[in-house]
This record gives C-alpha cells, structure tokens and sequence, in this order.
C-alpha cells in the first residue's frame, strides 16, 4: 500500500480554460488586451497571487493593482468549474489505485475552496481523503511543507508524489520524496530537465507505475 499525493491544476484536471475566461474578464473590465490559452498555463502553478502577477505584468497593469486584482480573481474563482475537465483517465486510473488499498491525496497551490468546488463539480470529491491547498499553511509549493503535510493526513506508507510541473518537480525534490511526472499539463521545462522518478503522458500507464514502485 501506498500513500499517493497528487497535485491538482495541471495533472488531475486541466482547468487553464476556466482560469483564462476568469482572467479576461477581470482584464476586460481594466481595459487591458486578454491573455492567451499559452500564457495562461505558463502563469499556472504558484498560486493566485503570483498568477496574478504574471498576468498584470505581461499586459502592462501597475503594481499597485496586486490586491485589488487578486480579490476580484479570488471572487470569482471558487465558481470557475464549468470548462473544466478530468484529464482523460483521470477517474478510471485513481479508480484502480483506490481498489488496490492505496491512500489518495491532494496537495495544491489552488487555494482549498475553489478546489473543493471543483472536485464535487466533476465528481472527484470521493477518492481524495486529504486535500492541502495553496492557503492550507504559512507556506505553498515548492517548499515542502504542504506536501509532508499531505502525507501526513494519509499516515504511514510508501511515498509518491504525482505532479506536472516544474513546481511539482521542485517540492518532491526537496521533500525528498519519489516523483512522477505528467507530461501533458502546465510545465515549462523540457522533460528531461525536470528531476523525476519516472513519466507518463497517459493516465492508463499510472497503476503500473505505482506498481512497480510499490510491489
């Protein structure tokens, strides 16, 4: 059995479409040009504020907007679920790990509220027993706080942590913790730049992964 922390925008679900309209309309009403799909999920990963920030700086928006800006995002985001989606295996894969007696958990940026809603949306609520969100603690990803606390939320077990970013990579390095790196979300870097246990592009590939690190 294994205690197994995934993170969510980017690896579980792709909610970059839901994040970019928010974004757009936030940026509409500053009378600023809207964002792209890519720039959308390159600005993902590091929580709202620094999304925020990304975003106000590539269309020019002073420095002196970050709160205001942030509150009208975080305003509107907790209801952002309607473009949305699992990535394509999704509920199938964690099925198979759940069946298999391993303990599933949630550790992400995305703050808890807006990842709670998200998850009943698609119907996913039911296979995480924790989730750590972006203002669950002090501290986000990369640092590794919120994903030892994961952990701990699931009790003792053999570690893995599944991920699709640089951030991902980062936090599981500095945990010290084995990872699994989805090459089809939000990172930046080539593969083979990010530290990683092994990769997968498709979620189907995911139980034998776990199995083999597992069995």
């Amino acid at each position: 059995m294994a205690c197994i922390v995934f993170d969510l925008d980017g690896t579980v679900i792709d909610s970059a479409p839901d994040i970019r309209r928010i974004a757009n309309e936030i940026l509409s009403a500053e009378g600023a040009p809207p964002i792209t799909m890519a720039e959308t999920r390159s600005f993902i990963g590091a929580g709202v504020a620094t999304f925020v920030c990304r975003m106000r700086a590539a269309r020019g928006l002073p420095d002196a907007a970050q709160d205001r800006i942030a509150a009208a995002f975080l305003a509107r985001y907790e209801t952002a679920v309607e473009l949305t989606e699992p990535y394509p295996g999704v509920r199938a894969a964690l099925d198979r790990l759940a069946g298999a007696g391993h303990r599933l958990a949630l550790c992400t940026n995305k703050p808890v509220g807006p990842c709670r809603a998200v998850l009943a949306h698609l119907a996913l609520a039911d296979l995480f027993e924790a989730i750590v969100g972006g203002d669950s603690l002090a501290v986000r990803k990369p640092d590794p706080a919120p994903l030892h606390a994961a952990f701990a939320a699931l009790g003792p077990g053999r570690r893995l942590y599944v991920g699709d970013s640089d951030v991902d990579a980062e936090t599981a390095q500095r945990a010290g913790v084995p990872f699994l790196l989805y090459t089809r979300g939000y990172r930046q870097s080539p593969v083979a730049d990010l530290c990683h246990d092994a990769a997968f592009d498709d979620w189907a590939d995911l139980p034998a992964l776990v199995a083999a690190r597992t069995g």
